[in-house]
């Protein structure tokens, strides 16, 4: 079955960084495009990073709240991908989720949490 397996959260001061890490298994990984999300209590979940299929070359897209801060990659090899985050501000502070943006239907992950405070 299809699974998105995400670790690598924690408690980090404003101004640091985390490395999250996501496993998919299930899916022909290199052929989808890759996106990690995020959830804060209360709030909507927002896409923060995408990465498309390595096919035709790799292209990143984020938003502004992260443009510049945080980084997106992946690896095919190893159904992987990740998301560095730096700079964190306590505004980034949520559950983040990898998926995979055009299979919505597939569960999501449990997801790994980041909190950020002094």
């Amino acid at each position: 079955q299809v699974q998105f397996v995400e670790s690598g959260g924690g408690l980090v001061q404003p101004g640091g960084s985390l490395r999250l890490s996501c496993t998919v298994s299930g899916i022909f990984f290199r052929a989808y495009n890759m996106a990690w999300y995020r959830q804060a209590p209360g709030k909507q979940r927002e896409l923060v990073a995408t990465i498309t299929a390595m096919s035709s070359g790799t292209t990143t897209h984020y938003p502004d709240s992260v443009k510049g801060r945080f980084t997106i990659s992946r690896d095919n090899a190893r159904n992987a991908v990740w998301l560095q985050m730096n700079t964190l501000q306590v505004e980034d502070a949520a559950v983040y989720y990898c998926h995979a943006p055009s299979r919505d239907y597939d569960p999501w992950g449990p997801g790994t949490q980041v909190a950020v405070s002094s």
